[in-house]
């Protein structure tokens, strides 16, 4: 990243942060500046590549989505065809919310959001039909007790 922060870029990036909805006016009185100077600061971010989209959360529950699961796999394979594949396969689900390569005895983690149980069993197959899997281990969240997007600025 070439950009670099000041304070006010910090102060721009907690409020876009708390709601990119809000105006510009809003976050100009919040940070205490004027517009145009906040909107040349948003655009220099987003064309450094600080700011890197612009989305709204959605409750996965009021879409029916109240299994999150943590899968946890552990492969034998490690040759780059076989990346590819996986990489392919969970990228093509949107169940898949989030996954990481990890170091240590996990290669794997994976955050899934799925209506239930049978829903992620059939992911769960669809999974192990695509690609080689030495072993997968899936953890139900019982309660999600913090959730959040925003990054410490």
């Amino acid at each position: 990243m070439s950009t670099t922060l000041d304070k006010i870029d910090r102060k721009i990036l907690a409020e876009l942060q708390r709601d990119a909805g809000k105006s510009l006016d809003e976050i100009a009185k919040a940070v205490g500046s004027s517009k145009t100077p906040v909107w040349n600061r948003i655009r220099k971010m987003r064309d450094g590549g600080v700011i890197t989209g612009h989305t709204m959360l959605v409750d996965p529950e009021a879409l029916g989505l109240e299994a999150c699961f943590f899968v946890l796999i552990r492969t034998s394979e490690h040759d780059s065809d076989w990346q590819q594949k996986f990489l392919y396969a969970l990228q093509a689900r949107p169940e898949v919310l989030e996954a990481h390569r990890l170091a240590g005895d996990i290669d794997y983690i994976l955050k899934v959001r799925v209506p239930n149980a049978r829903a992620y069993d059939q992911f769960y197959q669809a999974l192990i039909a695509e690609v080689k899997i030495h072993n997968v281990t899936a953890l139900l969240s019982m309660e999600e007790i913090k959730a959040t997007t925003v990054l410490p600025v």
